[in-house]
């Protein structure tokens, strides 16, 4: 029987299964709505009252007007044990967000480098570590590990000690697990400057040095597991699921990818794209979503629509989007089945995808206007939009009539970057301006440069994609071609690629702006909240201005 056949008679099996499944939790009533566990991210007497710190007491008091004008009254017990749960994360918090910052910044030179070169290819040539091959790497090792991982993890630190209602258990060890990674992010930047790589995309450190990124996961994923154990609530809030198994996910890919002498031939291709779209779809994407599942009630103030629609969501990606990575395989010398099936699991990516949709458009029914109020709302609700936007197109081009067209083309990697900046990285944005006056109990100095880093960031990134997917397209199309020359496919990107820079720019500025206020904050520019959670922290104090003013 035909690979294909075979594929899509085990997807209709399953989905056989599922239905039955579904069948008997409907009888044993576990898919009825639970709002003890939709309202467990606030404290009794919370729901109705609005949080975005990074308003000023007259900002918050305009949103907490439009969206419910009479709040209630949290609990101050409840209150006091989430300042207490703040400050067990508050070093090992600002060490990763601070981290973040500087890889940020390093990654977003040396990417608008590498975008420049692509339309001007006699400049920054004289040192080897500034050719494309090794400054685009720098750029990606810097963006991914150094960026995305950092802010993540700081975020997760942050979340699950207030998710559970318990402090943050071994917090010294999650600090040396994050020296052991950003130690070997550094060391692995160092060698694929100086030419030194694995040669496998997104797997570039050589694996002597991501032996000690490996050591630094399993070091924070032990305090994170014994926080988990540790908890005193009684629901386990969705935002926690997606964030404990994105944890423990990317330990395992980056242990399994690492792997030496294993991996080596065609079966190294399917290990990197296993690899390289997992990292993506279980390590970013889930910790991005359980960020917006966690943000975006807290700032309107009031709980998901669905529980039980977020575990589905929860569940269906864990399931469906382990092996979405092959169809970047179509056409490669790899079992037919492998792609067949890659491809019928990237289309049935669709049910989390829209899973999320329908309940954060639920959620956000009657206070879409909010965002006109609150900076960190705008992120959360751009990063999700993102989210909708860059999934669905990644399942049409899991296609092979489309992929046919978009392969070895500029078209992915605005796909790409659609996901990773337009979705996880403006999420990871409005968490950390979410987070920080929390763990430093100090106000954001200049709260008009948000709005304006937000705008770099969202015109910069369109700007990016769609440059990038119209000229893509048209590359493939000229490849595809056989009465035109190859370098015609070339030069017809050119216009493409420059404007590909000018959106690098303007997010570059955007990244200066962002970075340029962290440090401002940290230094203590701007208004002072009611005492540094950070530096010296006091139990007895609970800072009112930061939980409802």
């Amino acid at each position: 029987m035909d690979s294909a056949i075979l594929s899509l008679l085990g997807a209709f099996l399953l989905s056989i299964l599922g239905l039955f499944v579904f069948i008997w939790s409907l009888r044993k009533g576990l898919l009825v709505e639970n709002p003890a566990a939709a309202s467990v991210i606030f404290a009794r007497g919370e729901v109705g009252r609005v949080e975005d710190p990074t308003l000023s007491s007259h900002g918050e008091r305009a949103l907490q007007q439009a969206a419910h004008p009479e709040p209630g009254t949290a609990d101050p017990e409840e209150l006091k044990a989430r300042v207490l749960a703040d400050r067990s994360t508050a070093f090992p918090v600002f060490m990763f967000a601070a981290f973040a910052c500087f890889w940020l910044l390093l990654g977003s030179i040396a990417g608008l480098t590498s975008s420049i070169k692509l339309h001007e290819p006699d400049w920054l040539t004289q040192w080897a570590w500034l050719t494309f091959g090794r400054i685009r790497t720098v750029h990606l090792t810097a963006v991914l590990y150094g960026w995305i991982t950092n802010a993540a993890l700081g975020m997760i630190l942050w979340l699950l000690p207030r998710l559970l209602r318990t402090r943050l258990h071994g917090a010294v060890w999650t600090m040396l697990g994050g020296a052991l990674i950003n130690t070997g992010i550094a060391a692995g930047i160092g060698a694929i400057a100086a030419g030194w790589t694995d040669g496998m995309e997104y797997l570039e450190i050589p694996w002597q040095i991501g032996s000690f990124i490996v050591a630094g996961f399993v070091l924070i994923v032990l305090p994170v597991l014994f926080t988990l154990v540790n908890r005193k609530t009684e629901h386990l809030y969705v935002s926690a699921w997606y964030m404990v198994a994105g944890v423990l996910w990317i330990t395992l890919l980056f242990l399994v990818g690492k792997l030496p002498g294993v991996h080596t031939g065609v079966q190294q291709a399917t290990t990197n794209w296993w690899y390289g779209h997992n990292v993506l779809g279980l390590w970013f994407t889930p910790v991005s979503v359980g960020a917006i599942y966690y943000f975006l009630p807290k700032i309107i103030g009031r709980p998901v629509r669905s529980y039980n629609l977020s575990i589905l969501g929860f569940w269906t990606l864990a399931f469906f989007y382990g092996q979405v990575g092959g169809h970047h395989l179509v056409g490669g010398p790899v079992p037919g089945w492998l792609v067949t099936l890659s491809i019928v699991q990237s289309l049935m990516m669709v049910i989390p995808v829209i899973a999320f949709t329908i309940n954060m458009g639920g959620t956000l029914q009657g206070r879409m206007h909010l965002a006109r109020f609150s900076p960190t709302l705008r992120f959360m609700m751009f990063g999700g939009l993102m989210y909708l936007a860059s999934s669905l197109q990644g399942s049409i081009e899991a296609l092979r009539s489309v992929n046919a067209v978009t392969h070895f083309t500029h078209y992915t990697v605005g796909h790409a970057h659609l996901g990773a900046y337009g979705f996880v990285s403006m999420v990871l944005f409005g968490a950390i301006y979410f987070m920080m006056p929390r763990v430093l109990n100090w106000e954001w100095p200049f709260p008009r440069l948000i709005t304006l880093h937000f705008w770099l960031g969202a015109v910069g990134i369109l700007i990016y994609f769609v440059a990038l997917t119209v000229g893509g397209w048209l590359q493939g199309l000229a490849m595809l071609d056989p009465a035109r020359a190859f370098m015609e496919s070339v030069t017809l990107t050119l216009p493409y690629l420059k404007w590909r820079s000018v959106g690098g720019v303007l997010l570059v500025l955007g990244h200066l702006i962002f970075v340029g206020h962290f440090l401002a904050m940290a230094l203590r520019f701007g208004p002072m909240r009611t005492g540094a959670a950070l530096f010296a922290p006091r139990p007895d104090l609970l800072p009112a201005p930061a939980y409802g003013k």
